[in-house]
């Protein structure tokens, strides 16, 4: 009974600890639809203020104190600015947010699901907003490989919370928005080559958990994989896909928009990232 204990603690704190960067449609509103919908329409304005065309968006999808070094945002999709088709027939330009889901029905497998920013806040546990938006050469060519269906192409089903971007086993929804920002960059859809250009370039977020914590977690939530990890726990995060872009100089600005419309830079490693070009 003692042991039986023992391993539902480990289990309980894990799940607090790593299921971070879980990736859900729906779920419990934390806020009134009214406050999710101003704070929506307010960071589609903003990223219409600055021109995008194309940018990188991050929601907080648990409470922020569960959030582990490195990782400010749980959630990361790719927004492009669209014709929609509202519900009473008629077209409108806005935001389609393109994102890769864990199912409903079993945790260890993803879906690509477009939904906007209503929809991508609705369960959000904080309502701020990570963006980065790309330079405008790779924000042309976002959008150019969304219309190609170039997230299906690198899309990899088996989904881990703790996915690798160095391998091609496990996918998370960070790691898919890293993979088709790559296929645009380098204009391919080869995910072998994809990958080695990941491992050439970017540097992933190292992630420092508890052993016996990951082991116990990676036997009973099947959304926990560690087969794909080396010595070293690594996974990507929206501050390193920020950093990635920085370095490269593919990135015009990555901020983070609060509920009470405040903006300030977005940091990898107590840095700020400024564009670098």
């Amino acid at each position: 009974m003692k042991i039986v204990r023992m391993v539902c603690v480990l289990v309980i704190s894990l799940a607090s600890h790593t299921l971070w960067a879980g990736s859900n449609a729906g779920g419990e509103a934390q806020f009134s639809p009214d406050e999710i919908s101003r704070f929506a329409k307010q960071v589609e304005k903003y990223a219409a203020s600055q021109g995008a065309r194309a940018f990188i968006i991050g929601r907080v999808g648990r409470p922020p104190k569960e959030l582990p070094k490195g990782v400010e945002f749980t959630h990361t999709a790719v927004a492009i600015y669209s014709t929609i088709n509202l519900p009473d027939g008629t077209l409108a330009k806005g935001y389609a947010i393109h994102n890769l889901y864990q199912t409903a029905h079993k945790k260890d497998l993803s879906e690509l699901v477009t939904d906007y920013p209503v929809d991508f806040f609705w369960n959000a546990h904080q309502l701020r907003a990570g963006i980065i938006i790309p330079d405008a050469n790779l924000q042309q060519r976002l959008v150019e490989a969304y219309a190609k269906g170039v997230q299906h192409e690198v899309h990899v089903p088996h989904y881990s919370v703790l996915a690798n971007p160095y391998n091609a086993d496990f996918q998370n929804c960070t790691e898919h928005t890293l993979d088709v920002i790559n296929a645009a960059i380098y204009q391919t859809t080869n995910y072998e080559q994809l990958k080695a250009n990941t491992k050439a370039h970017f540097a992933a977020q190292p992630m420092k958990i508890n052993s016996m914590k990951l082991l116990v977690g990676s036997m009973v939530m099947e959304d926990v994989k560690t087969s794909d990890q080396s010595s070293k726990l690594v996974t990507a995060t929206m501050g390193s896909i920020g950093y990635y872009l920085a370095a490269n100089q593919l990135l015009a600005q990555a901020i983070i928009v609060e509920q009470d419309g405040q903006l300030t830079p977005m940091t990898y490693n107590n840095q700020a990232l400024l564009a670098s070009n």
